[in-house]
């Protein structure tokens, strides 16, 4: 029974061995905190555009009468920035 536990001891230490990048990405996940300004910036970039092709697609056909008055609203904000 005993040589059975250490095996099974063996196998499971290989397979965490063979597996710990997948085991420390799924339960330590990665958060970068020290961003430069760059990183920063281009991230906030990023989601201004993202958000700006949003409103632009849900305009669509019509134009600007398909978005809601909230939406031209940020629409605008973004387009200043």
């Amino acid at each position: 029974m005993t040589e059975f536990l250490i095996l099974l001891f063996i196998i499971i230490a290989v397979l965490v061995f063979f597996n710990r990048e997948q085991i420390k990405s799924r339960f330590f996940s990665h958060k970068k905190t020290h961003y430069t300004i760059d990183d920063q910036f281009n991230s906030e970039k990023r989601e201004r555009e993202k958000e700006i092709d949003r409103l632009l697609s849900k305009m669509g056909k019509n134009g600007i009468h398909d978005l809601s008055a909230k939406d031209r609203k940020r629409l605008d904000e973004l387009s200043k920035k």
